[in-house]
């Protein structure tokens, strides 16, 4: 039918829902235990606003469903593709995915810590990189005492392996 012949109320937008952390075409979605487990919290919380969602109209009822619909077909692809990586147990002698890492940034005073794990779980402010991160990549199957340097655009900083933990 001709956009004509339509009210523009009867017109709903698609909602824009923004992609989820990016997980490059072929790469496997590993997760941490505990990253799995965000994931299916997610979705239990999703389902719950879902469930108990309440609008003014019935079309602002049906746009907050599409888009919890679409949150949850995003949120579903990726639990279902996710490959959980079980912990690490010590002792630990190279970075590996899950496993905590003490570094030594350029010429700083104090280590500063980071978590090697999946792209849903990845939090820069709790210490968590994605494994896909340049830094992470840099860092993996290194050994303790060794350094890295990452090609910045501002120059280059050098990483030093202080300590590796499950």
């Amino acid at each position: 039918m001709s956009r004509g012949f339509v009210k523009e109320d009867d017109q709903e937008e698609i909602p824009f829902i923004p992609p989820r952390a990016d997980l490059p075409e072929g790469t496997p979605n590993y997760v941490t235990p505990a990253g799995m487990e965000e994931l299916l919290a997610e979705r239990t919380a999703l389902t719950e606003e879902r469930e108990g969602l309440q609008a003014e109209t019935e079309k602002d009822r049906r746009i907050g469903q599409n888009m919890i619909d679409l949150k949850l077909k995003q949120l579903n692809e990726r639990i279902n593709s996710a490959r959980v990586v079980e912990k690490v147990v010590e002792p630990v002698e190279t970075v590996r995915f899950g496993t905590e890492v003490s570094l030594k940034i350029g010429n700083a005073d104090r280590p500063q810590n980071f978590r090697i794990v999946g792209v849903d779980e990845a939090d820069i402010k709790k210490g968590k990189i994605a494994f896909t991160s340049p830094l992470a990549k840099l860092l993996m199957h290194q050994e303790k005492g060794k350094k890295v340097t990452l090609a910045l655009p501002g120059g280059e900083r050098t990483f030093e392996i202080l300590e590796i933990r499950a």
